[in-house]
């Protein structure tokens, strides 16, 4: 196998490495001190910080920072990726059409860049995850209800990360909570703990929140729950969205 490395190149010399990689169909990574935003179904900025930005040739691309499993920003597989040296920087694009979103990572300074050919590993298969579940509801966000829009995976809070935080059409905020198999009351506690930060955070009191329209709220997606999981999700408000991680053939 074939490994280009660089270490410390100019953009210039940066976006050369890009452009032979782009052609060649390689592996990509590269690290460096960058700024990252998004534009699409939501908008999102990353202000600048050392980061790793991989890009695979079936046009994923991932941004990785020093915490947690999760790329902090992405783009599916079918993306585009291109290169440019803007006012001496290396820009960086992930892009697709359907929906409309671009990624751009602008570089101050490349610390590395890395291609390589890759293959091997397609065959293997794995179905019916959590990650399964969020990718349906972020590529189809209808499936937890008309109107409802994605801002943020894995949104920090006082009690832990929300697996999807996000609006309805009424721009409430919603948290939604992912099961990839059947569930009892402790998964509605689970997210009766996100849904209770998230109103501290917003300064949302009880007596705002009293009326038929919740100030903030609590979807569990799970494939189903329990009689006394539904009790609870009805005491509380919630809703249950009945979804399986992968679609039924």
């Amino acid at each position: 196998m074939t490994v280009t490395s660089v270490h410390n190149p100019s953009h210039r010399e940066a976006l050369w490495e890009l452009e032979d990689a782009f052609e060649r169909g390689d592996l990509i990574s590269v690290f460096g001190r960058c700024t990252v935003s998004y534009e699409g179904r939501a908008a999102s900025d990353l202000g600048a910080g050392d980061r790793l930005l991989v890009l695979k040739p079936d046009g994923a691309a991932l941004v990785h920072t020093d915490e947690g499993r999760q790329p902090v920003n992405w783009q599916p597989p079918g993306s585009e990726h291109h290169a440019a040296v803007r006012e001496g920087r290396l820009r960086v694009r992930s892009t697709r059409d359907n929906p409309d979103e671009t990624l751009t990572v602008r570089f101050e300074r490349v610390h590395q860049l890395s291609a390589m050919a890759v293959t091997g590993g397609r065959d293997l298969e794995l179905h019916g995850s959590e990650e399964d579940l969020r990718t349906r509801i972020l590529e189809r966000p209808d499936l937890v209800e008309p109107g409802f829009e994605p801002r943020e995976t894995e949104r920090p809070s006082s009690a832990g990360p929300m697996d999807i935080f996000g609006v309805d059409a009424d721009d409430t905020p919603v948290v939604v909570e992912l099961k990839r198999r059947r569930v009892g009351p402790d998964a509605v506690g689970q997210l009766a703990r996100y849904v209770r930060a998230l109103k501290e955070e917003l300064g949302v009191d009880a007596e705002s929140d009293a009326d038929d329209t919740p100030a903030v709220r609590g979807i569990l997606v799970a494939p189903s729950v329990t009689d006394r999981a539904a009790e609870r999700l009805a005491d509380r408000r919630f809703d249950h969205v009945a979804l399986e991680p992968t679609p039924a053939e």
